[in-house]
């Protein structure tokens, strides 16, 4: 009973100590979560865009199968031109002379389309998905100067024949005037679709502002459908199995001396649990140890001398030669003073 009991309270410690690392753990400030992921503050479900983030091929390989060496696109139809963007990343193609943006910028412009053989940004590089709502959103922001407001409208005659806002008629840029300058943005929706033909991402252009400042598109994919983030194992399946034996071992002997001191009244190393079996399996060992050791010695070349040479040849011995001619003379007389009673018992 007094070992259930101890047993029971170094278990009631272990866990109240793996409570107390854990509550410090949550205070610790949670961990950044990576580029392109996104947690749903409604359903807790984790959404990893970076599946349909296009990332160009190194310069001295050669794309494998399912690497894509272009951006995704989406047609402008009554639009004067298509789109072309990526997700959470730059755009695969090189562009050259960006309208309004400077040459540093370039190479970070996620959104882009083309007018009258010019390069108009509509979006720098962002790699934080937000929710609106219920709707999971990318916005790109930075891109081309829009229109001046005080501008006129253009009607939808002149967008099909590409005259660009903040041209005159002739076709060349007007002065710009004072004041903070207005640029062009991308709000990318994104849609789930678990259609097993459909293909990795599918982006639609949805429509612009009548100034052409923003720019809207419903991207579909799987990837937007979310799920479970995959769990991130500080330590390996071997070490939790070795914290688990751990554990067992310090229970089996703390449990074990309690019971041995408090119930058996035991004293010195009999306190430890089952003494006796631990005792023996230790003699075991040590008997093991001493007969490998022995046989061991037994193989080990002794020195050779003259001690290896037999001492029954004449004249080859030394000492050995002596002791063996000693050792023959000394049984002649024995042999002749057992003759020699021998004979005087007969008479």
């Amino acid at each position: 009973m007094h070992f259930v009991q101890s047993t029971v309270a170094v278990i009631a410690l272990l866990s109240h100590a793996d409570s107390i690392f854990a509550a410090s753990e949550d205070k610790k400030a949670k961990p950044k979560l990576a580029p392109c992921t996104i947690h749903s503050p409604n359903t807790g479900s984790y959404f990893d865009l970076s599946e349909i983030s296009l990332v160009p091929p190194q310069p001295d390989s050669k794309p494998h199968k399912d690497q894509s060496t272009e951006s995704w696109h989406a047609r402008g139809y009554d639009y004067h031109s298509n789109f072309t963007l990526n997700i959470c990343a730059p755009v695969l193609e090189e562009l050259d002379d960006v309208v309004g943006v400077p040459k540093a910028r370039w190479q970070n412009v996620s959104a882009f389309y083309e007018s009258d053989a010019k390069v108009y940004s509509i979006g720098q590089q962002s790699s934080e998905p937000v929710f609106r709502g219920r709707k999971l959103v990318l916005n790109y922001t930075d891109g081309s100067p829009c229109s001046e407001p005080s501008s006129e409208r253009r009607s939808l005659e002149s967008r099909r024949v590409g005259k660009h806002e903040g041209e005159d008629d002739h076709g060349k840029a007007k002065a710009p005037k004072k004041g903070p300058v207005r640029r062009k943005s991308t709000l990318i929706s994104l849609l789930c679709d678990r259609d097993p033909l459909a293909p990795k991402a599918s982006v639609s252009f949805v429509g612009a502002s009548p100034d052409e400042c923003a720019y809207f598109f419903e991207l579909r994919s799987r990837a937007a459908c979310g799920g479970v983030r995959d769990a991130q194992q500080s330590i390996s399946p071997g070490g939790v199995f070795g914290v688990i034996a751990l554990v067992a071992v310090l229970v089996y002997l703390v449990g074990g001396y309690v019971y041995q001191r408090t119930v058996m009244h035991a004293r010195g190393w009999r306190q430890l649990p089952n003494y006796s079996m631990w005792a023996g399996i230790a003699g075991f060992i040590r008997d093991v140890f001493v007969i490998l050791t022995s046989s061991c010695g037994r193989l080990v070349p002794r020195s050779r001398g003259y001690r290896a040479l037999s001492p029954s040849l004449p004249g080859i011995g030394g000492t050995n030669g002596g002791r063996a001619r000693g050792g023959s003379n000394q049984a002649e007389d024995e042999n002749r003073l057992i003759d020699q009673l021998d004979e005087e018992w007969d008479d």
